[in-house]
Protein backbone atom coordinates (compact mmCIF):
# COMPACT_ATOMS: atom_id res chain seq x y z
CA UNK A 1 0.00 0.00 0.00
CA UNK A 2 1.02 3.31 -0.60
CA UNK A 3 1.47 6.12 2.31
CA UNK A 4 -0.84 9.02 2.84
CA UNK A 5 0.80 11.98 4.42
CA UNK A 6 -0.95 14.66 6.06
CA UNK A 7 -0.11 18.63 6.31
CA UNK A 8 1.34 17.52 9.95
CA UNK A 9 3.53 14.56 8.59
CA UNK A 10 6.23 17.23 6.86
CA UNK A 11 7.76 20.37 6.49
CA UNK A 12 9.92 22.09 3.50
CA UNK A 13 13.44 22.19 3.37
CA UNK A 14 14.48 25.85 3.83
CA UNK A 15 16.47 26.88 0.75
CA UNK A 16 18.35 29.85 0.31
CA UNK A 17 16.41 32.93 -0.64
CA UNK A 18 16.85 35.68 -2.96
CA UNK A 19 14.81 38.28 -0.87
CA UNK A 20 15.59 40.93 0.89
CA UNK A 21 12.11 40.99 3.01
CA UNK A 22 9.40 38.46 2.48
CA UNK A 23 6.63 41.61 1.35
CA UNK A 24 9.02 40.88 -1.90
CA UNK A 25 7.32 37.35 -2.37
CA UNK A 26 4.54 37.86 -5.38
CA UNK A 27 1.39 35.57 -4.12
CA UNK A 28 -0.92 36.31 -7.28
CA UNK A 29 -2.34 33.11 -9.05
CA UNK A 30 -5.45 31.55 -10.76
CA UNK A 31 -8.89 30.51 -9.43
CA UNK A 32 -9.73 28.25 -12.33
CA UNK A 33 -8.03 28.96 -16.10
CA UNK A 34 -9.51 32.27 -16.04
CA UNK A 35 -10.12 34.17 -13.39
CA UNK A 36 -7.35 35.25 -11.41
CA UNK A 37 -6.81 35.96 -7.61
CA UNK A 38 -4.34 38.60 -5.91
CA UNK A 39 -4.17 36.51 -3.15
CA UNK A 40 -4.70 32.62 -3.38
CA UNK A 41 -7.37 32.60 -0.58
CA UNK A 42 -11.31 31.56 -0.87
CA UNK A 43 -13.74 31.23 1.25
CA UNK A 44 -15.78 28.29 1.05
CA UNK A 45 -19.90 27.79 0.20
CA UNK A 46 -20.79 26.60 3.65
CA UNK A 47 -23.97 28.02 5.40
CA UNK A 48 -21.75 29.61 8.47
CA UNK A 49 -18.96 30.94 6.00
CA UNK A 50 -19.88 32.79 2.87
CA UNK A 51 -22.86 34.95 2.10
CA UNK A 52 -22.31 38.48 0.96
CA UNK A 53 -20.41 40.25 3.76
CA UNK A 54 -17.92 37.38 3.43
CA UNK A 55 -17.57 37.80 -0.48
CA UNK A 56 -17.20 41.21 -0.29
CA UNK A 57 -14.62 41.16 2.22
CA UNK A 58 -12.61 38.74 0.44
CA UNK A 59 -13.34 39.92 -3.02
CA UNK A 60 -11.76 43.88 -1.55
CA UNK A 61 -8.26 41.54 -0.62
CA UNK A 62 -7.80 39.71 -3.68
CA UNK A 63 -9.18 36.57 -3.07
CA UNK A 64 -12.75 35.35 -3.93
CA UNK A 65 -15.20 33.96 -1.87
CA UNK A 66 -18.00 31.31 -2.71
CA UNK A 67 -21.50 31.90 -2.12
CA UNK A 68 -23.30 28.89 -0.23
CA UNK A 69 -25.78 26.36 -1.84
CA UNK A 70 -28.20 25.38 0.96
CA UNK A 71 -31.01 28.57 0.21
CA UNK A 72 -33.17 29.70 -2.44
CA UNK A 73 -32.09 30.20 -5.61
CA UNK A 74 -33.83 33.53 -5.50
CA UNK A 75 -32.05 34.01 -1.88
CA UNK A 76 -28.69 33.10 -3.84
CA UNK A 77 -28.51 35.32 -6.49
CA UNK A 78 -29.71 37.97 -4.03
CA UNK A 79 -26.50 37.35 -2.29
CA UNK A 80 -24.34 37.60 -5.67
CA UNK A 81 -25.95 40.59 -6.59
CA UNK A 82 -25.44 42.17 -3.25
CA UNK A 83 -21.51 41.36 -3.97
CA UNK A 84 -21.48 42.82 -7.67
CA UNK A 85 -23.34 45.57 -6.65
CA UNK A 86 -21.39 46.62 -3.64
CA UNK A 87 -18.49 48.61 -5.53
CA UNK A 88 -18.42 49.19 -8.89
CA UNK A 89 -16.45 52.52 -10.68
CA UNK A 90 -19.19 52.22 -13.57
CA UNK A 91 -22.29 50.81 -12.07
CA UNK A 92 -23.90 49.45 -15.84
CA UNK A 93 -27.48 48.62 -14.05
CA UNK A 94 -28.05 51.04 -11.23
CA UNK A 95 -31.20 50.55 -9.23
CA UNK A 96 -34.32 52.39 -10.87
CA UNK A 97 -37.52 53.08 -9.68
CA UNK A 98 -40.80 54.99 -11.38
CA UNK A 99 -42.01 58.30 -9.72
CA UNK A 100 -45.05 56.78 -8.78
CA UNK A 101 -44.13 54.00 -6.16
CA UNK A 102 -44.76 55.44 -2.51
CA UNK A 103 -41.88 55.68 0.16
CA UNK A 104 -42.59 52.63 1.87
CA UNK A 105 -42.84 50.41 -1.57
CA UNK A 106 -39.20 52.51 -1.90
CA UNK A 107 -37.78 51.33 1.40
CA UNK A 108 -38.96 47.82 1.04
CA UNK A 109 -37.13 47.55 -2.77
CA UNK A 110 -33.94 49.14 -1.00
CA UNK A 111 -33.93 46.78 2.03
CA UNK A 112 -33.99 43.77 -0.31
CA UNK A 113 -30.77 45.16 -2.54
CA UNK A 114 -28.69 46.65 0.11
CA UNK A 115 -28.16 50.05 -1.91
CA UNK A 116 -29.80 53.63 0.10
CA UNK A 117 -30.63 55.30 -2.97
CA UNK A 118 -31.96 54.70 -7.00
CA UNK A 119 -32.83 56.54 -9.77
CA UNK A 120 -35.66 57.31 -10.58
CA UNK A 121 -36.78 56.29 -14.40
CA UNK A 122 -40.17 56.96 -16.30
CA UNK A 123 -39.05 55.61 -19.88
CA UNK A 124 -36.43 58.76 -19.26
CA UNK A 125 -34.37 59.71 -16.44
CA UNK A 126 -36.54 62.15 -14.19
CA UNK A 127 -34.28 62.41 -11.01
CA UNK A 128 -32.58 60.71 -8.54
CA UNK A 129 -33.98 59.80 -4.77
CA UNK A 130 -31.13 59.47 -2.38
CA UNK A 131 -31.09 58.99 1.72
CA UNK A 132 -31.50 62.35 2.73
CA UNK A 133 -34.72 62.48 0.98
CA UNK A 134 -36.54 60.18 2.18
CA UNK A 135 -35.28 59.11 5.77
CA UNK A 136 -37.75 61.38 7.39
CA UNK A 137 -40.31 61.59 4.47
CA UNK A 138 -43.79 59.74 4.95
CA UNK A 139 -44.78 56.39 4.06
CA UNK A 140 -47.66 57.64 1.52
CA UNK A 141 -45.32 60.08 -0.11
CA UNK A 142 -45.20 59.31 -3.41
CA UNK A 143 -41.13 59.43 -4.56
CA UNK A 144 -42.16 62.17 -7.34
CA UNK A 145 -42.62 64.47 -4.10
CA UNK A 146 -39.22 64.43 -2.54
CA UNK A 147 -37.05 63.65 -5.40
CA UNK A 148 -34.16 65.21 -6.69
CA UNK A 149 -35.67 65.96 -10.17
CA UNK A 150 -34.22 65.93 -13.45
CA UNK A 151 -33.32 69.90 -13.99
CA UNK A 152 -31.54 70.10 -10.53
CA UNK A 153 -28.95 66.87 -11.76
CA UNK A 154 -25.35 67.28 -12.76
CA UNK A 155 -25.42 64.73 -15.66
CA UNK A 156 -22.52 63.32 -17.82
CA UNK A 157 -22.94 62.45 -21.27
CA UNK A 158 -20.00 60.41 -21.16
CA UNK A 159 -17.89 57.74 -18.56
CA UNK A 160 -15.18 60.35 -17.86
CA UNK A 161 -12.30 59.16 -15.61
CA UNK A 162 -11.74 58.73 -12.34
CA UNK A 163 -10.08 62.06 -11.61
CA UNK A 164 -12.63 63.70 -13.94
CA UNK A 165 -15.45 61.86 -12.27
CA UNK A 166 -13.99 63.45 -8.64
CA UNK A 167 -13.56 66.73 -9.90
CA UNK A 168 -16.91 67.00 -11.04
CA UNK A 169 -18.40 65.77 -7.39
CA UNK A 170 -16.29 67.78 -5.85
CA UNK A 171 -17.21 71.37 -7.70
CA UNK A 172 -20.64 70.10 -7.20
CA UNK A 173 -20.74 68.69 -3.83
CA UNK A 174 -22.96 65.43 -5.04
CA UNK A 175 -21.96 61.97 -4.34
CA UNK A 176 -24.37 60.58 -7.34
CA UNK A 177 -23.48 61.39 -11.36
CA UNK A 178 -25.68 60.04 -13.71
CA UNK A 179 -24.42 58.65 -17.37
CA UNK A 180 -26.58 59.37 -19.96
CA UNK A 181 -24.91 57.66 -23.08
CA UNK A 182 -27.18 54.99 -24.40
CA UNK A 183 -28.44 53.14 -21.54
CA UNK A 184 -28.27 55.29 -18.22
CA UNK A 185 -25.36 54.33 -16.08
CA UNK A 186 -24.17 55.94 -12.51
CA UNK A 187 -20.52 56.68 -10.83
CA UNK A 188 -21.00 57.26 -6.80
CA UNK A 189 -18.86 59.13 -4.55
CA UNK A 190 -18.77 55.43 -2.36
CA UNK A 191 -17.28 53.57 -5.22
CA UNK A 192 -14.80 56.04 -6.16
CA UNK A 193 -13.08 55.91 -2.79
CA UNK A 194 -13.39 52.44 -2.72
CA UNK A 195 -11.80 51.76 -5.99
CA UNK A 196 -8.65 53.73 -4.57
CA UNK A 197 -8.78 52.18 -1.08
CA UNK A 198 -9.03 48.77 -1.93
CA UNK A 199 -5.84 49.12 -4.51
CA UNK A 200 -5.57 45.17 -4.69
CA UNK A 201 -9.00 44.10 -4.81
CA UNK A 202 -10.19 41.35 -6.99
CA UNK A 203 -12.41 42.85 -9.90
CA UNK A 204 -13.64 42.28 -13.28
CA UNK A 205 -13.53 43.94 -16.61
CA UNK A 206 -16.14 46.22 -15.08
CA UNK A 207 -14.44 47.11 -11.66
CA UNK A 208 -17.02 44.84 -9.69
CA UNK A 209 -15.95 42.72 -6.80
CA UNK A 210 -15.87 39.00 -8.33
CA UNK A 211 -17.94 36.23 -6.93
CA UNK A 212 -18.03 33.15 -7.14
CA UNK A 213 -21.29 30.89 -6.25
CA UNK A 214 -21.63 26.76 -5.86
CA UNK A 215 -24.21 24.63 -7.40
CA UNK A 216 -25.34 21.56 -6.28
CA UNK A 217 -26.67 18.54 -8.21
CA UNK A 218 -29.90 18.39 -8.93
CA UNK A 219 -30.73 21.50 -9.96
CA UNK A 220 -27.28 22.94 -11.63
CA UNK A 221 -28.46 23.53 -14.86
CA UNK A 222 -30.88 25.93 -14.31
CA UNK A 223 -29.19 27.47 -11.25
CA UNK A 224 -26.48 27.99 -13.30
CA UNK A 225 -28.47 30.15 -15.20
CA UNK A 226 -30.08 32.09 -12.96
CA UNK A 227 -26.13 32.83 -10.76
CA UNK A 228 -24.60 33.72 -14.54
CA UNK A 229 -27.74 36.83 -14.89
CA UNK A 230 -27.08 37.45 -11.15
CA UNK A 231 -23.43 38.31 -11.98
CA UNK A 232 -21.59 35.27 -10.47
CA UNK A 233 -17.79 35.32 -12.59
CA UNK A 234 -17.05 31.54 -11.72
CA UNK A 235 -19.43 28.43 -11.02
CA UNK A 236 -18.33 26.09 -8.62
CA UNK A 237 -19.42 22.39 -8.67
CA UNK A 238 -19.60 21.33 -4.93
CA UNK A 239 -20.54 17.57 -4.26
CA UNK A 240 -19.09 15.52 -1.49
CA UNK A 241 -17.72 12.70 -3.89
CA UNK A 242 -17.15 14.10 -7.21
CA UNK A 243 -15.49 11.25 -9.29
CA UNK A 244 -19.06 10.12 -10.41
CA UNK A 245 -20.74 9.07 -13.78
CA UNK A 246 -23.60 11.75 -12.80
CA UNK A 247 -20.97 14.67 -12.12
CA UNK A 248 -18.83 14.21 -15.42
CA UNK A 249 -22.68 13.88 -17.44
CA UNK A 250 -23.17 17.60 -15.45
CA UNK A 251 -19.51 18.94 -16.18
CA UNK A 252 -20.37 18.20 -19.59
CA UNK A 253 -23.74 19.42 -19.99
CA UNK A 254 -22.67 22.58 -18.26
CA UNK A 255 -19.84 23.52 -20.47
CA UNK A 256 -22.18 23.02 -23.61
CA UNK A 257 -24.44 25.72 -22.04
CA UNK A 258 -22.16 28.12 -20.56
CA UNK A 259 -18.99 30.31 -20.88
CA UNK A 260 -18.50 30.43 -17.45
CA UNK A 261 -15.34 29.37 -15.59
CA UNK A 262 -16.34 25.90 -13.50
CA UNK A 263 -14.45 24.68 -10.45
CA UNK A 264 -15.00 21.24 -9.80
CA UNK A 265 -14.59 19.04 -6.93
CA UNK A 266 -14.36 17.43 -4.49
CA UNK A 267 -11.90 14.62 -5.39
CA UNK A 268 -8.57 13.32 -4.50
CA UNK A 269 -7.12 10.98 -6.72
CA UNK A 270 -5.65 11.09 -9.92
CA UNK A 271 -8.28 9.39 -12.12
CA UNK A 272 -10.59 11.75 -11.03
CA UNK A 273 -8.69 14.74 -11.87
CA UNK A 274 -8.00 13.46 -15.43
CA UNK A 275 -11.68 12.04 -15.88
CA UNK A 276 -13.26 15.42 -14.83
CA UNK A 277 -10.78 17.81 -16.47
CA UNK A 278 -11.78 15.66 -19.90
CA UNK A 279 -15.30 16.28 -19.16
CA UNK A 280 -14.34 19.97 -19.46
CA UNK A 281 -13.58 21.63 -15.79
CA UNK A 282 -12.10 24.80 -15.64
CA UNK A 283 -10.22 24.00 -11.62
CA UNK A 284 -10.28 21.43 -9.72
CA UNK A 285 -11.21 21.28 -6.02
CA UNK A 286 -8.93 18.19 -3.62
CA UNK A 287 -9.99 17.24 -0.33
CA UNK A 288 -12.32 14.18 1.08
CA UNK A 289 -12.72 14.16 4.51
CA UNK A 290 -9.84 16.87 6.23
CA UNK A 291 -12.19 19.16 7.79
CA UNK A 292 -12.39 19.88 11.23
CA UNK A 293 -16.87 19.50 10.67
CA UNK A 294 -16.20 16.81 8.50
CA UNK A 295 -16.59 13.30 9.45
CA UNK A 296 -16.47 11.19 6.16
CA UNK A 297 -13.54 9.40 6.65
CA UNK A 298 -15.35 7.99 9.67
CA UNK A 299 -18.69 6.97 8.66
CA UNK A 300 -17.53 5.79 5.53
CA UNK A 301 -13.65 4.76 5.70
CA UNK A 302 -12.69 6.47 2.45
CA UNK A 303 -10.55 9.13 2.09
CA UNK A 304 -6.70 10.02 1.52
CA UNK A 305 -4.81 12.28 3.45
CA UNK A 306 -4.75 15.68 2.45
CA UNK A 307 -1.12 16.41 1.23
CA UNK A 308 -1.24 13.20 -0.68
CA UNK A 309 -4.40 13.97 -2.59
CA UNK A 310 -2.71 17.70 -2.84
CA UNK A 311 0.56 16.17 -4.71
CA UNK A 312 -1.23 13.31 -6.44
CA UNK A 313 -4.23 15.79 -7.92
CA UNK A 314 -1.63 18.79 -9.24
CA UNK A 315 0.85 16.32 -10.81
CA UNK A 316 -2.01 15.63 -13.48
CA UNK A 317 -3.63 18.57 -13.29
CA UNK A 318 -0.20 20.44 -14.40
CA UNK A 319 -0.23 18.68 -17.64
CA UNK A 320 -3.59 20.09 -18.86
CA UNK A 321 -3.05 23.54 -17.24
CA UNK A 322 -5.93 23.55 -15.11
CA UNK A 323 -5.33 24.84 -11.25
CA UNK A 324 -6.02 23.15 -8.25
CA UNK A 325 -7.31 24.57 -4.90
CA UNK A 326 -6.61 22.95 -1.74
CA UNK A 327 -9.68 22.42 0.18
CA UNK A 328 -9.64 21.67 4.40
CA UNK A 329 -6.92 20.17 6.41
CA UNK A 330 -5.59 23.40 7.09
CA UNK A 331 -5.15 24.34 10.86
CA UNK A 332 -1.86 27.01 10.09
CA UNK A 333 -0.73 29.11 7.63
CA UNK A 334 2.24 26.85 7.35
CA UNK A 335 -0.42 24.17 6.38
CA UNK A 336 -1.60 26.42 3.72
CA UNK A 337 2.29 27.03 2.69
CA UNK A 338 2.43 23.36 2.19
CA UNK A 339 -0.38 22.87 -0.04
CA UNK A 340 0.75 25.72 -2.15
CA UNK A 341 4.07 24.15 -2.05
CA UNK A 342 2.76 21.14 -3.43
CA UNK A 343 0.89 21.82 -6.51
CA UNK A 344 -2.17 24.07 -5.56
CA UNK A 345 -2.45 27.26 -7.09
CA UNK A 346 -5.09 28.29 -4.04
CA UNK A 347 -6.57 27.11 -0.68
CA UNK A 348 -10.33 26.77 -0.14
CA UNK A 349 -11.28 26.76 3.15
CA UNK A 350 -14.13 27.22 5.91
CA UNK A 351 -12.36 26.68 9.09
CA UNK A 352 -9.71 29.88 8.36
CA UNK A 353 -12.67 31.97 7.72
CA UNK A 354 -15.26 30.65 9.94
CA UNK A 355 -15.90 32.44 13.24
CA UNK A 356 -15.14 35.94 11.63
CA UNK A 357 -17.47 39.51 11.63
CA UNK A 358 -18.06 38.86 8.09
CA UNK A 359 -19.42 34.81 8.59
CA UNK A 360 -22.94 34.50 8.81
CA UNK A 361 -24.12 33.89 12.12
CA UNK A 362 -24.42 35.56 15.82
CA UNK A 363 -21.73 36.00 18.46
CA UNK A 364 -22.05 33.21 21.43
CA UNK A 365 -20.82 34.01 24.99
CA UNK A 366 -19.72 30.43 26.33
CA UNK A 367 -18.16 31.03 29.98
CA UNK A 368 -16.73 34.10 29.18
CA UNK A 369 -15.63 33.51 25.54
CA UNK A 370 -16.90 34.57 22.34
CA UNK A 371 -18.17 31.73 19.76
CA UNK A 372 -19.45 31.72 16.46
CA UNK A 373 -21.23 28.35 15.07
CA UNK A 374 -19.42 26.38 12.54
CA UNK A 375 -21.53 23.75 10.73
CA UNK A 376 -20.23 20.95 8.21
CA UNK A 377 -22.10 21.06 5.32
CA UNK A 378 -23.27 17.52 5.76
CA UNK A 379 -23.75 17.63 9.36
CA UNK A 380 -27.45 17.69 10.44
CA UNK A 381 -27.78 21.19 11.57
CA UNK A 382 -27.01 21.99 8.22
CA UNK A 383 -29.15 19.99 6.61
CA UNK A 384 -31.96 21.14 8.82
CA UNK A 385 -31.34 24.55 8.14
CA UNK A 386 -31.39 23.74 4.59
CA UNK A 387 -35.14 22.21 4.62
CA UNK A 388 -36.22 25.36 6.36
CA UNK A 389 -34.69 27.92 3.87
CA UNK A 390 -35.73 26.19 1.36
CA UNK A 391 -39.36 25.58 2.38
CA UNK A 392 -39.17 28.62 4.33
CA UNK A 393 -40.73 27.09 7.32
CA UNK A 394 -40.06 26.24 10.78
CA UNK A 395 -39.39 22.43 11.18
CA UNK A 396 -39.63 20.82 14.93
CA UNK A 397 -39.61 17.09 13.86
CA UNK A 398 -36.17 14.98 13.54
CA UNK A 399 -35.16 15.09 9.81
CA UNK A 400 -34.29 11.52 8.87
CA UNK A 401 -31.24 11.53 7.00
CA UNK A 402 -27.16 10.02 7.15
CA UNK A 403 -24.50 12.56 8.24
CA UNK A 404 -21.23 13.28 7.14
CA UNK A 405 -20.08 16.03 9.39
CA UNK A 406 -20.81 18.23 12.49
CA UNK A 407 -21.31 21.44 13.99
CA UNK A 408 -19.01 23.24 16.47
CA UNK A 409 -18.37 26.40 18.33
CA UNK A 410 -15.45 28.09 17.39
CA UNK A 411 -13.43 30.79 18.67
CA UNK A 412 -14.99 34.35 17.44
CA UNK A 413 -11.51 36.11 15.62
CA UNK A 414 -12.56 39.45 14.97
CA UNK A 415 -12.82 41.00 11.25
CA UNK A 416 -11.62 38.45 8.55
CA UNK A 417 -8.65 40.84 6.77
CA UNK A 418 -6.72 40.43 10.54
CA UNK A 419 -6.92 36.50 9.47
CA UNK A 420 -5.91 36.98 5.59
CA UNK A 421 -3.18 39.16 6.83
CA UNK A 422 -1.61 36.35 8.60
CA UNK A 423 -1.96 34.08 6.26
CA UNK A 424 -0.39 36.13 3.60
CA UNK A 425 2.57 37.39 5.72
CA UNK A 426 2.90 33.17 6.09
CA UNK A 427 2.80 32.49 2.75
CA UNK A 428 5.51 35.49 1.82
CA UNK A 429 7.65 34.00 4.65
CA UNK A 430 7.31 30.16 2.98
CA UNK A 431 8.05 31.76 -0.75
CA UNK A 432 11.24 33.37 1.09
CA UNK A 433 12.23 30.23 2.58
CA UNK A 434 11.50 28.28 -0.08
CA UNK A 435 13.77 29.89 -2.01
CA UNK A 436 11.74 31.42 -4.27
CA UNK A 437 10.18 34.89 -5.68
CA UNK A 438 6.63 34.09 -5.87
CA UNK A 439 4.39 31.21 -6.02
CA UNK A 440 5.13 29.48 -9.11
CA UNK A 441 8.89 29.14 -7.49
CA UNK A 442 8.50 27.88 -4.42
CA UNK A 443 6.80 24.78 -6.42
CA UNK A 444 9.51 24.71 -8.16
CA UNK A 445 12.13 24.89 -5.70
CA UNK A 446 9.77 22.96 -2.84
CA UNK A 447 11.86 20.12 -1.19
CA UNK A 448 9.87 18.42 1.33
CA UNK A 449 11.11 16.07 4.36
CA UNK A 450 9.03 13.40 6.25
CA UNK A 451 9.19 14.48 10.15
CA UNK A 452 7.76 12.18 13.00
CA UNK A 453 5.55 13.13 15.93
CA UNK A 454 8.37 14.45 17.88
CA UNK A 455 9.38 16.57 15.05
CA UNK A 456 5.52 17.62 14.86
CA UNK A 457 5.52 18.51 18.68
CA UNK A 458 8.74 20.33 18.39
CA UNK A 459 7.44 22.09 15.80
CA UNK A 460 3.87 22.73 17.28
CA UNK A 461 5.21 23.99 20.85
CA UNK A 462 6.96 26.86 18.85
CA UNK A 463 3.61 27.92 16.18
CA UNK A 464 1.07 30.08 16.32
CA UNK A 465 -2.45 29.27 14.90
CA UNK A 466 -4.75 31.76 13.24
CA UNK A 467 -7.09 31.80 16.66
CA UNK A 468 -4.73 32.82 18.63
Amino acid sequence: MEKGLTYADVLLVPKKTPLESRKQAQINTLFTKNIVLNIPFISSNMATVTEHEMAISMARHGGIGVIHQFSTIEDRCNEVRKVKRSTAYVIDEPLSVPSTITIKELKEKLVDTGISSALVIDQELVGIITHKDYQFAKDDLTVEQVMTKKPNLIVCNEIPSINNAKDIMYKHRIEKLPIISGTIKLITAKDVRQHEEWKYANRDNKGRLRVAAALGVKTAITDAKELIDAGADVLVMDVAHAHSDTIIEKVKQLKSLYTIDLMVGNIATVQAARDLIEAGADGLKVGIGPSPVCTTRIMSGAGIPQFTAVQDVCKIAKEYGVPVTADGGMSSPGDAVKAIAAGASSVYSGSFFAGTDEAPGRILVKNGKRYKKYMGSASYDNNHARKENLTKTKIKKTLDIFVEGVAVLVDYKGPVRSVLKKLVKGLQSGISYGGGHNIKELQQNAEFIQITAAGWHESESRGSKLSE
